[in-house]
């Protein structure tokens, strides 16, 4: 997706030591406990699951304010703005659900 280091956890804001941490924008701890979190996935395929742990494991979305985040596209050419009901992608913008929003729920449960 994309190359970017983060300095701090993009979900507690501690100093991230490691060049793993540094890459994925979370610290062990709190990787544990987005890998972790209690998200009902029961209305989402297989592969947006695997997408949202991805986007999550490449940092490729960061929280903007208490619940909403920009996240990054697949080809990593374009952001969108997305909350847990709802994003700009396109096919967050025809209502349905995508990856995006799953994501943001994985990070708000933890």
């Amino acid at each position: 997706m994309q190359n970017t280091t983060h300095a701090n956890c993009l979900r507690c804001g501690r100093t991230l030591r490691t060049a793993k941490s540094q890459a994925a924008g979370y610290g062990a701890k709190c990787a544990a406990k987005v890998r972790n979190a209690p998200v009902d996935t029961t209305d989402y395929k297989t592969h947006q699951i695997t997408s949202a742990r991805e986007l999550i494991e490449d940092g490729a979305i960061i929280p903007l304010r208490s619940v909403i985040f920009i996240t990054v596209s697949t080809d990593g050419t374009e952001t969108y703005k997305t909350a847990p009901t709802g994003c700009t992608c396109p096919a967050g913008t025809k209502g349905s659900r995508c990856y995006h929003t799953l994501a943001a729920q994985m990070l708000l449960a933890a």
